[in-house]
């Protein structure tokens, strides 16, 4: 079992959380990084882990002040060998932390960083589904829609053979639009995820979420898909290690 996404250097005991995982049979974890300070530490707790690889990137939220030097050095971490994304990037229209602009302008080079590096885009979009198909238009490297939460973005995803990633949302008992997108995912582009320390899934909501609790999540896929879960637990392993070249 694989969490394709989340934040370890944002949990009290990322060592412990990596052994809890194990435990509960996630035995690869893919780290975020949203800064720079954020993507050496990914780095740090790759290195540390077998089984665990980085994603490195700017978050939008951090679009106010990174610099382009800060991109630059993303770029550099990405050459390490246990990098295998780039991101999160994005646009964040919901929270607006950083001026749009900004955002545009840190997406942008950030993409273009994905491209050169021939790392998959990992991408981040709240409240900006129009300005984010816009920004990926031209951007012909492999695209992970993380924490898929938007429905409207679900055709263009499969037109273009993007990979939809669920997080612990998709097993809210309200969330039925997202469950219904699940089942429309091609098998060979599904992903799953925690964002942890975010989302915790059903089952445990309300506790600080972490990589062990992305098996609930890989629960409420199977039952939105009426697929088996040992079925679907081994073709999401399989896509991961495709999206992200994992060995």
């Amino acid at each position: 079992m694989i969490d394709t996404h989340t934040h370890l250097d944002a949990l009290e005991d990322p060592d412990g959380a990596v052994e809890r995982a194990r435990a509960a049979g996630v035995t690869r974890l893919l780290t975020v990084g949203t800064d720079v300070a954020g993507c050496r530490r990914a780095l740090e707790l790759a290195d540390a882990h077998d089984g665990v690889y980085a994603i490195l990137g700017i978050h939008p939220h951090e679009a106010g002040t990174a610099t382009e030097e800060d991109v630059a050095e993303v770029r550099r971490l990405l050459a390490h060998p246990k990098a295998v994304g780039a991101g999160e990037t994005g646009l964040d229209w919901f929270r607006d932390y950083a001026p749009r602009e900004r955002q545009r302008a840190l997406f942008a080079s950030m993409l273009e960083v994905a491209r050169d590096t021939a790392k998959p885009a990992v991408i981040h979009t709240r409240a900006a589904d129009a300005d984010t198909l816009e920004a990926l238009g031209d951007f012909d490297g492999r695209v992970v829609l993380h924490c898929f939460s938007s429905p409207h973005l679900l055709e263009p995803a499969l037109e273009h053979g993007w990979y939809v990633s669920f997080a612990g949302n998709v097993s809210f008992p309200k969330a039925v639009d997202l469950r219904l997108a699940a089942r429309e995912v091609p098998a060979d582009r599904l992903l799953v995820e925690t964002d942890a320390p975010y989302l915790a899934p059903q089952p445990v909501r309300g506790k600080r979420n972490e990589p062990a609790y992305v098996v609930h999540t890989l629960a409420a896929l199977a039952q939105a898909r009426d697929e088996d879960p040992g079925e679907l637990e081994r073709q999401l392993d399989r896509n991961a290690t495709e999206c992200f070249d994992l060995p």
